[in-house]
């Protein structure tokens, strides 16, 4: 069974750390809403640079191709979450399974929500090397593969994992989220502040929702 400590909502160091996060996504979804110049520039300039070396190298782009719609999927991203779900079911821990498929879900929404008020454009590219589907803002893979792998960490930290386990979880993690991100900005079809909202709006979800969960099952005087 995992240890719930107590974490008091008030000074806690992961509730700042996600309103911190959850202030730069507001100042970064403020930029791109109103189409300030300057990252509008840097967003194209990485965006042409990758184009034609995606164009230019069919195979890495097959490859980018390959992990961006298979391996960093957000449907397996949430086959992920739905696996750890059933298992936290058979082991009891109903209330746990419930939150980990509550925070998953509710980034879900958020996102479709986001691209919907915001409504950006993906790039347009007159010889494309991938499609896809309702708006840009912000990256769906992004966000989720960053959700998926910060409550499996948080996960293994309250079940008392070893240090070894935790790490190879992070590297898997920062590999994943970094890796997915490039992906989507290479194959054309998010600008780069799109992945870089989801980052920061997946890890934010993540540390609310750790720090609701802590507080709640904190005991009370």
């Amino acid at each position: 069974m995992p240890s719930h400590g107590p974490l008091p909502p008030a000074r806690s160091p992961v509730l700042l750390a996600g309103a911190l996060l959850a202030a730069l996504s507001a100042v970064l979804l403020t930029l791109v809403a109103l189409d300030w110049g300057p990252l509008l520039a840097l967003d194209g300039r990485i965006a042409d640079g990758l184009h034609r070396v995606a164009v230019e190298a069919p195979g890495a782009t097959r490859a980018n191709r390959l992990l961006s719609d298979w391996v960093w999927d957000p449907w397996a991203m949430r086959a992920v979450v739905a696996g750890v779900f059933v298992w936290l079911l058979r082991h009891g821990e109903r209330v746990l399974a419930l939150w980990l498929a509550g925070t998953s879900l509710v980034a879900a929404c958020v996102q479709q929500l986001l691209k919907f008020v915001v409504g950006r454009e993906r790039p347009q590219w007159p010889d494309p090397v991938d499609s896809a589907h309702y708006a840009a803002f912000p990256s769906g893979h992004a966000m989720t593969a960053a959700v998926t792998f910060g409550l499996l960490l948080w996960l293994l930290r309250l079940y008392g994992a070893g240090r070894g386990t935790r790490a190879w979880l992070l590297t898997a993690g920062v590999v994943s989220v970094v890796g997915v991100g490039f992906t989507r900005v290479f194959l054309g079809v998010h600008w780069l502040t799109d992945v870089l909202a989801g980052w920061l709006m997946g890890a934010a979800l993540v540390l609310f929702s750790v720090a609701l969960h802590a507080y709640r099952t904190a005991p009370r005087a």
